[in-house]
């Protein structure tokens, strides 16, 4: 009970962190709406994963052959499609980037995203994938409302298009402007609905990679209820029949 409580209160610990910090950067978090039954969404997820994102961030915690099976693609069709690191069928899925080249290029190592959707939220990753701006102040050029100073560009700027962003009246206290808005300055390859939609089910995968086991939990479920309903009306009829002959 002890092992559990402690558990209890580092999960808590880190949404109220993860609340914290959106509150902080004075964002409103998005719902990204994201639903693990749908496989088809987790499948583009995966393949917009690893076309945008897996060459600077692994999944450690993954396998290729795991997501294979959950996801419902072929060994073919994994190693051909979603595989670019030469890794075997049963390896973790990391990056062929090393740790001396990302230290020079962004500063250090780039984290690993199996866990991002547990520690921050599907929410926050999905309002962070659409919340880059352009920033000239900043080395790579770019600045995120909800992750300010972020030291990574966005993946994800030739489908989202370029960003600018509008400021509000500068803070008496710190001299400082608050971002109020972001505007479209030039537009990317995908309408608006339909980047929303390639954001959300690259959220929907990250959210099944910090969970495998959710998948199968779910179908699971209702079995359980199942068995639950049946166990009680069993148990029901003994108690009746326990008690027929009873005044």
């Amino acid at each position: 009970m002890r092992a559990l409580h402690k558990i209890a209160t580092v999960v808590a610990g880190l949404l109220v962190s993860a609340s914290a910090f959106a509150a902080s950067s004075g964002v409103e978090l998005e719902q990204a709406g994201v639903a693990l039954g749908d496989r088809a969404s987790l499948q583009r997820g995966a393949q917009a994963y690893m076309n945008y994102c897996s060459g600077c961030h692994s999944l450690k915690y993954l396998r290729y052959s795991r997501m294979a099976e959950d996801l419902g693609l072929s060994e073919d069709e994994v190693m051909e499609n979603l595989n670019f690191t030469g890794a075997k069928f049963g390896e973790q899925i990391h990056v062929s980037m090393n740790e001396e080249d990302a230290t020079r290029w962004f500063g250090k190592m780039p984290p690993d995203l199996s866990l991002i959707s547990r520690v921050r939220g599907s929410d926050w990753v999905y309002t962070y994938l659409k919340s880059f701006y352009l920033d000239e102040s900043r080395p790579l050029g770019w600045n995120n409302t909800l992750y300010p100073n972020v030291s990574m560009p966005n993946p994800l700027w030739q489908q989202q298009g370029s960003q600018r962003a509008e400021y509000g009246a500068a803070d008496p206290a710190t001299g400082e402007r608050q971002v109020v808005d972001l505007k479209v300055m030039q537009a990317g390859t995908l309408p608006n609905a339909e980047f929303n939609q390639l954001v959300r089910d690259i959220t929907a995968f990250l959210e099944y990679a910090g969970e495998p086991a959710a998948l199968k939990r779910q179908s699971l479920g209702v079995w359980v209820v199942l068995f639950l309903a049946m166990f009680t009306f069993l148990a029901w009829l003994l108690k009746k029949e326990y008690w027929r002959d009873v005044h």
